[in-house]
């Protein structure tokens, strides 16, 4: 992994992701460690963010490193009419490693082309975001013990939902089933239930919450995304489609739990949050070790 960069979690073997789960695991016993001395990171955030940025520049202050960047493109020389090549080409000089987030898809990829250093893909439109999906795995499996034979109930935006997308590809080797609800309009895109079908990974879709994630272990929220709609109707018509309410969660399995790649809009009401079920505030933290981990691996430190 060291000097590779991380476009897609398919840059990952199963080996190589179990290797950082069980490193981001060391961290969080050890979450302080001075082993990123004399190493800079760059954070290109072209795409607003709050929890991925963050995250990143806590796991590199926590392992002592520097952090350089811009969180708006609109105060870098992108606003000037500079090119990503130019940009990426630019910034590689000043520092070891560079995590970008890009409104485009395919952006990363590109990035880690033409850059000297490697780039690490803090998401690219609705393509992927690898890093959320380690994040999430060790999330899923510090609650349920395992990551193997699980059920896993995906909601909301799976069209445009890089997270979801990402997630379905890693855990595909580790025999789950899935349960896809979702509007007809952002229904899981055909390439990857083509890709279970390759796979012989059971599904099923479903358009309503009802009693379908009754039996599931993992339920992962999504938020429709307002930036992903070019027409505003279309978006009017299913923000709200799904609200997971308390009161819904009273015939789920007891090891069940409830993530969430957040922000949350309105598809998970506040009542939830005290429900020991709920895991997103907790899944948002194990982002920080486990972005350590992935840092420590790629500048080569571990």
């Amino acid at each position: 992994m060291k000097n590779r960069s991380l476009v897609s979690i398919t840059d990952y073997n199963q080996e190589e992701m179990l290797q950082i789960l069980d490193l981001a695991a060391e961290f969080e016993k050890k979450p302080n460690q001075d082993i990123l001395g004399g190493h800079v990171v760059a954070t290109l955030f072209f795409e607003p963010s709050t929890r991925t940025r963050l995250s990143f520049e806590s796991a590199v202050n926590r392992l002592r490193g520097r952090v350089i960047g811009f969180s708006d493109s609109s105060s870098s020389s992108v606003s000037k009419g500079e090119t990503l090549k130019d940009t990426i080409l630019t910034v590689s000089n000043y520092s070891d490693l560079i995590v970008m987030r890009h409104p485009l898809e395919g952006s990363a990829k590109y990035a880690s082309e033409v850059s000297p250093v490697p780039i690490i893909n803090a998401g690219d439109g609705a393509h992927q975001h690898p890093t959320q999906t380690l994040l999430d795995m060790y999330s899923i499996r510090k609650t349920q013990g395992r990551l193997e034979n699980l059920k896993i109930c995906m909601v909301g935006d799976l069209k445009y939902g890089r997270t979801v997308h990402s997630l379905l590809i890693a855990m595909a080797d580790f025999h789950p089933i899935f349960i896809f609800i979702a509007p007809e309009e952002l229904k899981m895109p055909e390439e990857y239930k083509s890709l279970l079908d390759r796979k012989g990974v059971e599904y099923y879709e479903y358009k309503d919450i009802g009693d379908n994630m009754d039996d599931a272990d993992i339920v992962y929220m999504t938020r429709v995304q307002k930036e992903r709609f070019s027409d505003p109707l279309e978006y009017e018509k299913v923000k709200n489609v799904y609200i997971l309410r308390n009161a819904m969660l009273g015939n789920t399995k007891p090891n069940m739990k409830i993530l969430h790649p957040l922000p949350r809009v309105n598809e998970i009401n506040y009542d939830v949050d005290t429900n020991p079920k709920a895991y997103y505030f907790q899944q948002a933290q194990n982002g920080v070790y486990t972005r350590m981990a992935i840092i420590s691996k790629i500048l080569g430190v571990k």
